[in-house]
C-alpha cells in the first residue's frame, strides 16, 4: 500500500511535465500536417486574370518640387498581377525631363510595368520630341517602341523611322535619348538629308 502511494506521489510530481510534452507533440504534428494554416499565402497561385480594370484614366507622376514629369492616359486598361503590368488601349504618354525637353507618344496598345520604368507602345507607335532651344523637332515611328521614362530614352528592336526637321532616317533598331535628341540606329540604316533652306534677308 505504501509503495502504491509512493508511486502515485511520484506520478503527481511528473504529471505536469508529461502533459506539456503531449501538448507540444500534438502542436508539432498539427503544424506539420496542416502547413496552410500557418502560411495561407505561401502556395497561393498568382491570378492569371485581371484583378482590376480602368476606363478613360490618367496616371500622373511628379518630381520633388511638385512639377508633373510624366502622364500616362488611355481609353481602357486591365491590370494583370501575374506579370505586374497594366495593358492599355489607345495609350498616350507625356513626359518632361529636368532640362525641359518635352515628349509626347501614342500607340494602339501599351503595356506599362507597375513601377512605371517601362511603357511598351504597340501598333502604329508614334513619338515626338518637341523643338527646344536650337534643337529641331524629332518624330519617331514604328510598330513597337519602348519608352524608358526614368532614363529619358526610347528604344526599339524593330524597324523605325526618324524624322529630324526635314531629314528622314530609317534603321532596324534604335536607341533614342529624348533629353539630348541623340539617336543611334543599327542594322540596315538609310538616310535622306533635305537641303538647307536659305534665309531671305
Amino acid at each position: 500500500m505504501n509503495r502504491l502511494r509512493q508511486l502515485l506521489d511520484k506520478l503527481s510530481i511528473y504529471l505536469p511535465l508529461i502533459v506539456m510534452a503531449l501538448l507540444a507533440s500534438g502542436s508539432w504534428w498539427l503544424v506539420r500536417s496542416v502547413p496552410a494554416l500557418t502560411s495561407p499565402e505561401a502556395n497561393k497561385p498568382v491570378r492569371q486574370d485581371p484583378d482590376y480594370r480602368l476606363g478613360d484614366f490618367s496616371v500622373k507622376s511628379f518630381n520633388a518640387t511638385g512639377r508633373m514629369t510624366r502622364e500616362v492616359t488611355g481609353d481602357k486598361a486591365q491590370h494583370y498581377p501575374a506579370t505586374e503590368a497594366l495593358h492599355i488601349e489607345q495609350v498616350r504618354i507625356y513626359a518632361e525631363s529636368d532640362s525641359g525637353a518635352k515628349l509626347n507618344a501614342r500607340a494602339t496598345q501599351g503595356i506599362a510595368t507597375d513601377d512605371g520604368t517601362q511603357v511598351t507602345l504597340i501598333g502604329n507607335a508614334y513619338a515626338i520630341k518637341h523643338p527646344q532651344d536650337t534643337r529641331p523637332q524629332i518624330e519617331l515611328r514604328g510598330e513597337r517602341l519602348v519608352a524608358l521614362p526614368d532614363e529619358d530614352r526610347v528604344v526599339s528592336a524593330d524597324p523605325v523611322q526618324i524624322t529630324r526637321d526635314r531629314d528622314v532616317f530609317t534603321g532596324n533598331t534604335m536607341d533614342f535619348n529624348s533629353n539630348t535628341g541623340e539617336h543611334v540606329l543599327q542594322g540596315r540604316v538609310r538616310g535622306t538629308l533635305a537641303p538647307k533652306l536659305r534665309k531671305t534677308p
